[in-house]
C-alpha cells in the first residue's frame, strides 16, 4: 500500500459511519488501496449479518465514493457479501 499515515486516517475517518452503521447490522466494513489514490471497500457479513438488508451495490458504491470525496483517494469499487 502507497497510501500516508494522513490519507489512511482520512479515508477511516471518511468512512467511519459506515463501519458504524454496518458494525451494527453485522458487517465488518475494511479497505485497502487497488492503486494510486483508489480505495477497494470490502464489507463482510458476520454470523448474524443479514445478507439481504444491504443496499444494492450501485447506492453502496455511491454512498462510498460521496464519503471519499473529502479525502486524497477515489472510489475504485465495493466489494458485498454476496460476491465472494
Amino acid at each position: 500500500m502507497s497510501e500516508t499515515t494522513d490519507g489512511a486516517t482520512a479515508v477511516d475517518d471518511a468512512l467511519e459511519k459506515f463501519r458504524d452503521m454496518l458494525a451494527n447490522d453485522g458487517y465488518l466494513l475494511r479497505w485497502s488501496t487497488s492503486e494510486q489514490d483508489a480505495v477497494v471497500v470490502t464489507i463482510e457479513a458476520g454470523d448474524d449479518a443479514c445478507e439481504d438488508c444491504l443496499v444494492p451495490q450501485s447506492v453502496m458504491e455511491a454512498m462510498m465514493s460521496e464519503a471519499l470525496k473529502p479525502t486524497p483517494y477515489r472510489l475504485d469499487h465495493v466489494v458485498l457479501p454476496a460476491e465472494h
